[in-house]
């Protein structure tokens, strides 16, 4: 259903393993923005141009593959629905035809019909079957036809309306690929701002533990420190330096994932610096009310229903009866001899020079055709499988308002206590470099007030992420940009 269309989840999928990527840093995982960050490593990648939230929805709403994609199967649904009316226009068209054969003749005279097709042989001696000849004449005929659909018993407009209806269709999964690929920029923007504060949090912590280096090779050198606290502090300087490494790289890598999501042709982009985004929640009721509204993946399912409806119903019009005007004009020639004894026609009937014109009004009506009664049967079968559909995707829009809701809840409620966390941390810090410094501590004590600090602070990060980051898939799963859309 829907969930199969979204072909931007491979991006979102791709932001996710970047900010997997990140999580060996500190044994942690996502982060939120930071006000600066650090000058990224030459990784081999362009300087990465800025750009805002706003600005990366425009620019994906316009060029992001996936989007374009579900614009162009729109329309060409919008073309396809020109094909049925099509046939209220007249239809020109001309033939030459050569014909070898037997001229056994009786006096009928008839039109072909698009059910029964017969060739006429004219002008030539009625014969019975002991008077048939077995010697081939040659007949030409060269001519320009003209017909017209004078009443098709509204089979015609039966076959505009299942195919308006697909367009409807595209139109609404077009819909949900845009709101997807706009959670997918959202998530990548976001993630670039975890990025930049996990580096931030890496150069914090390796500029810090530089200065604990420093200062206790300082005390070795004094013979007023043990060598230990030297070897232990160059250890943790060593493990803090692979962090930023590694921090630097999921910058560049979140930025790639961003020119991505957004359909750039840059090979990295930016995320500038971004209000956070209102957390405001309306209540759990009102939020499924508005996503029944609004979820184009219900609508999309509503459109499939109504357009296998009209399907089931085109299908029946093809049993309707069919008026249509035919007009020729024609020259012809047979080599056979003429049944009135009149002279033969020059050329032997390879040169068509005998004129003729018609006209005819044309009545056809398949009155039993069991392949258009099976086509109906089974159409009907399929309307059984969209209406069950229905209530699928009905259930998993709720159960996604749900899940997006209580998550929006959950990051939000956390987040006093992550920042009283990292208070609780940065003060043991302080007390731990005192003790240090003072002579009172060991660099195994201030280790673990550094590594308590730096996951305090991704912690902290993590939050500001998991709120933003949450707060974009409720709003996806109300469809709350829906109304923006064209």
């Amino acid at each position: 259903m829907p969930s199969q269309r979204r072909t931007s989840a491979f991006i979102g999928m791709l932001g996710m393993l970047g900010m997997l990527g990140l999580l060996g840093l500190f044994g942690s995982g996502f982060a939120a923005a930071a006000p600066t960050v650090p000058a990224v490593a030459n990784l081999g990648l362009p300087q990465a141009r800025q750009i805002t939230l706003a600005e990366a929805l425009t620019f994906a709403r316009s060029h992001q593959p996936a989007v374009l994609a579900s614009l162009a199967r729109m329309r060409t649904e919008k073309a396809n629905a020109e094909v049925p009316r099509a046939q209220y226009y007249p239809v020109l068209g001309l033939t030459a035809q050569l014909l070898e054969g037997t001229t056994n003749n009786t006096t009928a005279s008839y039109l072909t019909s698009p059910f029964v097709d017969l060739p006429r042989i004219g002008g030539t001696p009625t014969t019975n079957g002991s008077d048939a000849r077995w010697r081939p004449y040659a007949s030409t005929l060269a001519g320009a036809g003209l017909s017209q659909e004078i009443f098709d018993f509204g089979r015609i407009a039966a076959e505009a309306a299942a195919a308006d209806a697909r367009v409807t269709v595209a139109a609404r999964a077009a819909d949900t690929q845009l709101l997807d690929i706009e959670l997918n920029v959202e998530e990548a923007f976001f993630a670039v701002h975890a990025a930049k504060a996990i580096l931030q949090a890496s150069e914090d912590a390796y500029q810090r533990s530089l200065v604990h280096r420093d200062f206790a090779g300082a005390g070795v050198k004094s013979g007023l420190r043990s060598p230990i606290e030297l070897t232990r502090a160059d250890a943790d300087l060593t493990r803090f330096d692979t962090a930023r490494i590694r921090a630097r790289g999921g910058v560049s890598a979140s930025q790639a994932v961003l020119a991505a999501a957004v359909g750039s042709s840059d090979l990295v982009l930016d995320a500038a610096d971004q209000t956070p985004l209102s957390v405001d929640l309306p209540a759990l009721p009102n939020a499924i009310q508005l996503a029944s509204e609004r979820d184009p993946r219900l609508q999309e399912a509503l459109a499939r229903l109504r357009q296998q409806e009209l399907e089931t119903r085109a299908v029946g019009a093809l049993a309707r009866p069919e008026l249509r005007l035919s007009a020729a004009i024609s020259g012809r020639a047979g080599g056979a001899t003429p049944s009135n004894g009149g002279p033969e026609a020059s050329g032997d009937g390879y040169l068509p020079n005998v004129p003729n014109w018609d006209g005819a009004l044309v009545l056809s009506w398949p009155v039993f055709d069991p392949t258009i009664n099976a086509r109906q049967r089974a159409a009907r079968v399929a309307e059984e499988v969209q209406r069950s559909e229905i209530e699928l995707v009905r259930q998993q829009v709720i159960s996604a308002v749900e899940q997006a809701y209580v998550g929006v809840v959950v990051a939000r409620d956390a987040l006093p206590s992550l920042e009283h966390e990292l208070e609780a941390a940065r003060a043991n810090y302080a007390q731990a470099d005192a003790r240090f410094k003072a002579g009172l501590g060991t660099s195994v004590e201030l280790a673990d007030a550094e590594a308590l600090r730096a996951d305090a602070e991704i912690r902290l990060a993590i939050g500001v992420f998991d709120l933003a980051r949450t707060r974009a898939a409720f709003g996806r799963a109300i469809a709350e940009g829906a109304e923006s859309h064209p």
